[in-house]
């Protein structure tokens, strides 16, 4: 399976025809998807460039036409390891699920080390294990079109307890 890696402020809004797949993902901000204050708020408390300081995946998300066909889809975000509630990734996967994309995975969240990042050691096993099963996934079914969502093994963490 090729893969693109693409900014959401430098992906167009047409999904290609030959895409079978479609991950997005993106940091938690304010309990779930940024948005351009939000983006705002972070640039101010970091010294390094953030990735999407303009178009978020909010936006992109938002600005991009239906997918008739089912297309498979998931979503994930990044979050600081708080007991706070909130996630962007269930947010992203109900924009996917409104534009007719199948979801082949549950909404996944990946705790990161601080604001700016790197993925916490044991998380970042975690995502690729996600990956490796998003990719099976999506390669062992007609039209890369699963028929269940899967779910990677994870620890207990603390927005399962809400519900979040």
């Amino acid at each position: 399976m090729s893969v693109d890696l693409v900014e959401a402020g430098a992906a167009g809004t047409a999904v290609p025809d030959d895409v079978s797949l479609l991950v997005v993902g993106g940091p938690t901000h304010a309990l779930g998807l940024s948005r351009p204050n939000t983006r705002q708020q972070a640039t101010e408390k970091t010294d390094g460039a953030l990735v999407s300081a303009g178009t978020g995946l909010r936006e992109w998300l938002d600005a991009t036409g239906p997918r008739p066909g089912g297309t498979a889809a998931a979503a994930f975000d990044t979050r600081v390891r708080l007991p706070l509630p909130g996630s962007a990734a269930p947010a992203a996967a109900r924009r996917l699920r409104r534009r007719g994309y199948r979801l082949s995975s549950r909404p996944e969240s990946f705790y990161v080390a601080g604001t700016t990042g790197p993925l916490l050691d044991e998380e970042l096993r975690r995502a690729r294990e996600w990956g490796r099963q998003l990719a099976a996934t999506t390669a062992g079914t007609p039209s890369g079109q699963p028929s269940q969502p899967t779910t990677t093994p994870r620890d207990r963490r603390p927005d399962q307890a809400t519900g979040t």
